[in-house]
């Protein structure tokens, strides 16, 4: 299976961006996807992620979403009301489960990322 994540960018602060991870060579309907970002010089943190259930981390306070269309084989994440602090960059990651985790060893496939940039 490939991930590919697009769909970031530069915004203010208080923007909003969505962020689309396509996979190839597999169908998503049947494996959890999940969002985690890194910000320079931290360590990758979990975000979101969806399969049986939906999962946030406790710090996205309702800010972002994360949604799939199975048809497409797509999952987005819709962040709103973004901070400078959010400024990382977004991979997309599928396990071979619907469980979600907020465990990155426990996803075995990976996109490449996307780097979201909020100004201040």
């Amino acid at each position: 299976v490939q991930l590919q994540a697009s769909g970031g960018g530069l915004v203010p602060t208080g923007g909003s961006l969505t962020l689309s991870c396509a996979a190839s060579g597999r169908t998503l309907s049947r494996n959890a996807l999940a969002w985690f970002r890194q910000a320079l010089g931290k360590e990758r943190e979990f975000v979101a992620a969806s399969g049986l259930s939906r999962l946030y981390a406790d710090w996205v306070n309702g800010r972002f979403t994360i949604s799939r269309d199975n048809a497409k084989n797509i999952v987005y994440l819709q962040m709103n009301s973004l901070k400078p602090e959010d400024t990382a960059i977004y991979y997309c990651a599928i396990r071979d489960s619907q469980v979600v985790t907020r465990v990155s060893s426990t996803y075995t496939h990976w996109g490449q990322g996307t780097l979201v940039t909020v100004s201040s």
